[in-house]
């Protein structure tokens, strides 16, 4: 009989359910916010990832959690840390040793992978929301542009403009003061984005090649061509960035069980 596995990523932004079956095959998957009820939010998803694959509960073999809110499911079998989901979901599509850059909504992480897939060591900023998506949501907030809408100004950018500071509350400070100034919108939008992937860069040196996930980069693919831009090299996005967390879990939780 086949056997399907469940891999279920809450973090503190929203909350990503996969389903995969024996083969590590994507059957279903889902998104939504997080909330202030987490188990809400990741039972929900489940659900509609379990929908999207024609399954039912009984016949999900086992269930792995990941996230922040990976404790706060009662019905999972696993609960696993997002750094180990990340780097297998990841090598998963790029068998090799590389660098994983994961922008979510509160941090970001560098995880340096080896050519086995082990994780050799990583990096977070918990400290600080500047470079993350709660950065890029304040400012959108901030200058009254839709977050949707904030990808496709930046690509009409001919300029790569400098924004000086890091911190939420400063940067948007300065960018009143270019606006004063007469910089365009999609110039100060791109110079955001400039600002987002300089945070990452100066996180821990970059090696081998270079992959990208997280829901940031899934709605917003100016930074990786600014990523590569900045570093001079090639940068890799597997599908569907931002359901590589859940999608890892899913794959560890199968090669258990």
């Amino acid at each position: 009989m086949q056997r399907y596995y469940a891999g279920i990523d809450i973090g503190a932004s929203s909350a990503k359910a996969v389903i995969i079956d024996a083969a590590g095959k994507i059957l279903g998957s889902a998104i939504r916010k997080s909330g202030a009820d987490l188990a809400k939010s990741g039972g929900v998803v489940f659900e509609k990832a379990m929908e999207l694959a024609k399954l039912k509960p009984a016949q999900i073999a086992l269930v792995a959690t990941t996230g922040y809110g990976r404790t706060n499911l009662s019905f999972a079998n696993q609960t696993i840390t997002e750094i180990t989901c990340h780097a297998r979901g990841v090598y998963h599509y790029f068998p090799r040793a590389i660098t994983i850059i994961d922008i979510g909504g509160q941090d970001n992480k560098v995880i340096k992978l080896g050519k086995n897939g082990k994780v050799l060591n990583f990096k977070m900023n918990r400290k600080c929301a500047a470079g993350t998506g709660a950065f890029i949501e304040e400012i959108a907030y901030k200058m009254d542009i839709p977050l949707k809408d904030l990808n496709a100004l930046a690509k009409k950018s001919t300029k790569n403009l400098q924004l000086g500071s890091y911190c939420t509350v400063f940067t948007a400070t300065e960018i009143l003061s270019k606006i004063r100034a007469g910089e365009k919108v999609e110039d100060i939008i791109k110079g955001v984005f400039i600002s987002v992937v300089k945070r990452i860069i100066e996180m821990d040196p970059l090696e081998g090649d270079t992959v990208l996930t997280g829901g940031v980069v899934a709605h917003n693919d100016v930074i990786v061509s600014l990523l590569s831009e900045m570093t001079g090299r090639k940068v890799l996005v597997p599908p569907e960035p931002q359901i590589t967390g859940a999608f890892g879990a899913a794959l560890l939780v199968a090669s258990s069980g």
